[in-house]
C-alpha cells in the first residue's frame, strides 16, 4: 500500500503531461473558433449568393449590336 501511495504522489507532482494537456486545449480552442467563423462565413456567403442570383435573373441580355 505504501508503494501505491508513493506512486500516486509522484504522479501528482509530475508536470510532464501538463504541457500536452495545454497544447490539446489550445488546439481544440483554435479549431472550435475556426469552425464557428467558417459557419458565419458560410451563412453570409449564402445570403449574398442569393442576392446576386436574383439580380442576375432580373437582367436582360441584349443580343443585337
Amino acid at each position: 500500500m505504501k508503494m501505491v501511495m508513493q506512486r500516486l504522489r509522484s504522479f501528482q507532482r509530475a508536470e510532464d503531461g501538463a504541457v500536452t494537456v495545454d497544447w490539446v486545449v489550445l488546439t481544440a480552442s483554435v479549431v472550435g473558433l475556426g469552425m464557428a467563423m467558417a459557419g458565419l462565413v458560410w451563412i453570409s456567403t449564402g445570403n449574398t449568393t442569393d442576392k446576386i442570383a436574383s439580380f442576375i435573373n432580373t437582367q436582360e441580355v441584349n443580343s443585337t449590336f
